[in-house]
């Protein structure tokens, strides 16, 4: 490769001269042979001269300025006039693509437009500017995507003014595949009717959302839905504890018994386990319900079954569900329905290992979007920034 080449990053052009200590100014000339721009014809004349003067990217940790010698031709065919044109620069643009490139990663990567635009002697309003026009060429290049084969499916908060959002992740590759403002059918479906590949959607993760289960079945007609192992043992774990401090009211106020009542029995020390069972005993019925809320938790928790051995655990969980919603208690017969109504989106998380933590995780990262933003009021920019930094980086 040239050592011009590889000084400028740029093809066919030739340094003349380096001018300057932290701002270089490169006076450059170009060698590609010229075209006219209206009806591609060589034959040319030479008209005027001029220099071009362009931002390019730094060289090292100083900035630098292409001086280009530039010629305004004639062409000879169809007798019209137009300026020199060069690879990697646009027409009536003062930087070149790879500096705008460069400086819109920069922001990309978190550094704010202010300490930026002093780095690299910009305004703020044209960092933002160039960013938004290349994050909006990635977008176009998402936009027709097909959906993918395992998806996960949750919502998340927008803003005050237009509330919530919903979220497709690709969970086969740990990526945002799209955001959609809404959480209901009517304001998702006109972007499923027009969403490509449905059909090729075979595994769909959620939590127990009755609204987001009837747009599935809708529009993924060949998905199957596994619940989300998570929100079952939350919502195990919340009923449980409902009913507890019924049982004993001054319970809820002792945060080290809080503490142990929340956790998985398995993952007590033994020190812990004796405090615990001297206060099981001392409630009475407490003990039972205690124990048969570790079992189901146990349950819930078995990964990686083929179809045989899943099979022998159904019976147990049928058998589970209709104790629950014959106890005393509300709680735990609202809990018996709902698992009831959720059975086989529940038996299925023993064949999977995927869940939808995934897009609990991304959730952070578009959180952490918006406060560096401080908020937005568009949507569509905050999708295609989303998109970006938590889909398919550059």
């Amino acid at each position: 490769m040239p050592l011009d080449q590889v000084i400028t990053n740029l093809a066919n052009f030739k340094i003349l001269n380096v001018v300057g200590s932290n701002y270089l100014k490169i006076e450059v000339i170009c060698r590609a042979k010229q075209r006219c721009i209206h009806c591609k014809s060589h034959r040319l004349r030479k008209k005027d001269k001029f220099i071009r003067k362009v931002r390019h990217i730094n060289l090292g940790e100083r900035l630098s300025e292409l001086h280009i010698h530039s010629h305004k031709f004639k062409c000879l065919d169809c007798s019209r006039y137009f300026n020199q044109r060069f690879d990697g620069i646009l027409p009536r643009m003062r930087s070149t693509e790879m500096f705008r490139l460069q400086t819109a990663k920069a922001h990309h990567d978190g550094i704010a437009q202010s300490t930026l635009g002093k780095r690299v002697k910009l305004s703020s309003s044209t960092i933002e500017k160039w960013y938004q026009q290349l994050i909006g060429i990635e977008n176009k290049k998402l936009d027709g995507a097909m959906a993918p084969k395992i998806i996960g499916i949750d919502e998340h908060f927008f803003s005050r003014r237009k509330g919530y959002a919903t979220t497709i992740a690709n969970l086969g590759k740990n990526k945002v595949f799209d955001v959609v403002l809404g959480r209901s059918e009517a304001s998702l479906a006109p972007y499923l009717n027009r969403l490509h590949g449905k059909d090729n959607t075979r595994v769909v993760l959620m939590d127990l959302s009755n609204t987001y289960r009837s747009i599935v079945k809708k529009y993924f007609k060949n998905a199957v839905i596994v619940a989300d192992r998570f929100h079952v043992v939350r919502l195990i774990n919340h009923h449980f504890m409902n009913v507890w401090k019924k049982l004993d009211e001054s319970g809820k106020y002792n945060r080290g018994l809080l503490s142990l009542m929340r956790r998985h029995q398995w993952n007590l020390k033994p020190e812990q386990r004796i405090n615990l069972d001297r206060y099981l005993r001392s409630i009475p019925g407490l003990k039972p319900l205690y124990e048969f809320k570790q079992r189901l938790n146990k349950l819930m928790g078995l990964k990686h079954l083929n179809a045989k051995k899943a099979r022998k655990f159904v019976s147990i969980f049928l058998k589970m569900i209709k104790q629950l919603r014959q106890s005393g208690f509300e709680d735990m017969r609202k809990l018996g329905k709902t698992l009831d109504s959720w059975r086989e989106e529940i038996a299925r998380m023993w064949r999977f290992t995927k869940t939808n933590s995934i897009t609990e995780g991304l959730h952070n990262k578009m959180e952490m979007i918006s406060r560096r933003a401080f908020g937005f009021r568009n949507f569509n920019n905050y999708r295609m920034r989303v998109r970006v930094h938590c889909g398919y980086t550059w």
